[in-house]
């Protein structure tokens, strides 16, 4: 008969006068004489959070210990598992020796061993085999690390190999004399991380040495040596967490054969902090040596640079923000001093219920200083500072018809330096405009709801005082967001003048089962032209037609696009995107088609496409491709794949990529990368692939 007793706590004296008790549950349960206590069958010792199974247990009050007949099993209060076949252990199953033993960290990392002494807080094996591989019967692992001796401090999660051997298949590769590594349960801990090994055309086969520092919980540092055939390269990463924010700084110097500078390299860094009041400071800046360093060791395909300091407060009915912007190109047909490459930028503004509306007052300013003294206008300094005021109200007639009024003013003073053609003053912009909408709803069977909108808006904008030259408008999109604006000009320095109308007509279905779909069609028709770019689709007294759809299928495809088609359904501009995340492929897929315009520095079509998707064939493999190629060209511009393997105790990541684009600070380039990492130790891959059945 199975028996269940405290006796442990009546006998020992120091477990008794501990705050936990001992618990044993077994088969049998004898005393014999006074001091010694036999337990047998399916026993099971439990003290705090420690468990302890057995197939017979002698505890002696003379010696204070456990002698216990394996096969025995031991869970610890951190997770830790040991297995042994026989052992001699105190009654709070912490000191002891444990022969024929095995020590199993956080479920992954497996350490046999002749013999453990445990301790609180360190265990001791001898001769010991340690992997996260499956282990069957007269096979080796397919990794191991063969030790004389291992001390597991559980108080600094560390692990310290004493004469080890970092064997493949049984087969010994590398003998180290001590090595440290962190044991499963480690987050972050002091030492080398994963090796990564690239191979590029211009940098030759290099490979780079991770080398992680923790400061503290709060901050930390990583420096990876890369040596390659070509260069010899720094990298550091700098990260520290405060309570009001983060800060991330990263880096690289480079001596190398590619250019004739001494050093080369690079710096960013990337902050946020929440200050009181609501307010939030960022900054986001990369700098660089020259033109093609970032290209050249894959840190970026970056064309121009940016940096940018922003303050910002944004509330319920009001927002604050300013920001500092500087620029650099990496362009070989743009000069720093022209981008501009310093721009400050602040506005205000707020909203308020009045007269039965909403009232929006709104103050800002901008400032695009260039380095020149050219007076022709490429180094031209502009300062601007503005105010508006626009009301709103929205009702809704007893037909159904939704009506918007909008009326608004503006003023922005103007200031130029280096600058022949325009004079500084003040230009005034009265605008208005009514809209009319009719939403009509249907809903059908299998809760399927469709909402057909037409919707027409007339408005009218005023341009009144001194002439303005174009810093903020060069580039324009027509989109859905703003077919019923007044002005779809993204910057203050261009309006569109005079009375205009817009027309459009949109459709949307949503469905029980997850698909949702939207569709619209719209038109501009002015008094005027503005001054649009001809492939913008806004040029001239009339828009071309713009066409825009959204959808998304129960099965997770999602199609979004959108296209500016002339009256004989040419596009200007157009664009399409897929998005997929199914169960065993995530693709996304783009195309866009740009026409030709000098306006905006296309001195051809830009007709591209673009894809990236993975591919899971099962829980070990993965294949992932991802491209780019100019239809226009008729040639590639990027391509490359990766393919990863893992199992529950190695993961494998190759990859190669290929760019084809060129300049004079970059040539075309083939990429190649590896990394082999063990599972086990640290925070390495939690062995989420299927693990490997022994076979006979």
């Amino acid at each position: 008969m199975r028996l269940a007793a405290t006796v442990l706590a009546l006998l020992l004296p120091q477990i008794a006068t501990a705050q936990v008790a001992a618990n044993l549950l077994a088969d049998n349960v004898s005393l014999r004489g006074e001091n010694t206590l036999i337990a047998s069958g399916n026993v099971e010792v439990f003290y705090g959070d420690s468990r302890l199974t057995a197939t017979r247990i002698v505890y002696s009050q003379d010696t204070d210990q456990l002698s216990i007949e394996g096969p025995i099993f031991i869970t610890g209060p951190d997770g830790e598992i040991f297995m042994a076949d026989s052992a001699e252990i105190d009654p709070k199953l912490e000191n002891g020796i444990l022969l024929g033993a095995r020590l199993v960290l956080d479920e992954r990392l497996q350490l046999a061993a002749a013999r453990i002494d445990t301790s609180p807080t360190a265990s001791q094996l001898t001769r010991v085999a340690a992997t996260s591989c499956s282990v069957c019967d007269g096979r080796p692992p397919l990794w191991d690390i063969r030790a004389g001796r291992v001390t597991h401090d559980e108080e600094a999660q560390q692990l310290y190999f004493e004469d080890a051997t970092f064997r493949v298949r049984g087969v010994p590769l590398v003998w180290l004399p001590k090595i440290r590594l962190p044991d499963p349960s480690l987050e972050r801990a002091t030492g080398l991380l994963i090796p990564r090994y690239r191979s590029t055309d211009q940098l030759g086969f290099g490979v780079k040495l991770p080398y992680f520092i923790a400061l503290a919980d709060d901050r930390d540092v990583t420096i990876t040596p890369y040596l390659s055939l070509n260069t010899v390269t720094v990298e550091g990463r700098y990260r520290q967490a405060f309570a009001n924010g983060d800060l991330l700084v990263e880096g690289a110097l480079s001596s190398d054969n590619q250019t004739d500078d001494t050093l080369r390299g690079y710096i960013r860094a990337d902050a946020e902090f929440w200050l009181p009041s609501g307010y939030t400071l960022t900054f986001d800046g990369t700098a660089t040596t020259d033109d093609g360093y970032l290209q050249t060791y894959g840190y970026s395909d970056a064309d121009r640079l940016e940096s940018t300091l922003r303050f910002e407060k944004v509330e319920a009915r009001s927002l604050a923000w300013a920001e500092i912007s500087a620029y650099q190109t990496l362009l070989d047909d743009e000069n720093n001093a022209g981008l501009p490459p310093l721009v400050a930028e602040a506005r205000y503004e707020e909203s308020r219920d009045m007269w039965g509306g909403l009232l929006t007052i709104g103050a800002d300013g901008d400032l695009f200083l260039r380095y020149g003294e050219d007076t022709g206008g490429l180094d031209r300094d502009v300062f601007r500072v503005g105010a508006e005021v626009d009301w709103v109200k929205d009702y809704v007639l007893s037909s159904g018809l939704l009506v918007r009024n909008d009326v608004g003013l503006r003023a922005d003073w103007y200031v130029f330096n280096d600058e022949l053609l325009y004079d500084s003053g003040v230009r005034f912009t009265p605008e208005a405009a009514v809209t009319l909408s009719y939403p009509m709803i249907r809903t059908g069977a299998k809760g399927v709801t469709d909402i057909i909108e037409p919707k027409v808006m007339v408005g009218w904008t005023g341009d009144y005082g001194t002439d303005i030259p174009n810093e903020d408008s060069t580039s324009v999109e027509f989109d859905e967001s703003n077919l019923f604006s007044l002005s779809r000009f993204p910057g203050e320095d261009r309006i569109e003048p005079g009375l205009q109308a817009a027309a459009g007509l949109s459709w949307s279905r949503t469905a029980d089962n997850g698909l949702s779909a939207r569709f619209v069609l719209g038109r501009v028709f002015r008094e005027e032209a503005a001054d649009f770019t001809d492939s913008s689709g806004l040029s001239g007294t009339t828009s071309d037609w713009l066409v825009a759809g959204q959808f998304m299928l129960p099965d997770g495809i999602g199609l979004a696009g959108r296209s500016v088609l002339d009256n004989n359904f040419t596009p200007s501009k157009s664009e399409i995107a897929i998005d997929w995340n199914g169960i065993k492929m995530d693709l996304a897929a783009s195309y866009v088609f740009l026409d030709t315009d000098l306006a905006e520095n296309r001195d051809g079509d830009v007709s591209e496409w673009a894809v990236d998707a993975e591919y899971r064939f099962d829980d070990i493999w993965t294949l992932g491709v991802n491209g780019r190629y100019d239809i226009a060209a008729e040639a590639p511009a990027e391509a490359g794949f990766d393919i990863g393997w893992q199992n529950e105790c190695v993961t494998v990541e190759f990859s190669a990529s290929r760019r084809y684009t060129s300049s004079t600070s970059v040539e075309p380039t083939t990429d190649y990368g590896l990394s082999i990492g063990l599972t086990g130790f640290g925070t390495s891959a939690s062995g989420a692939a299927a693990r490997r059945t022994c076979t006979k």
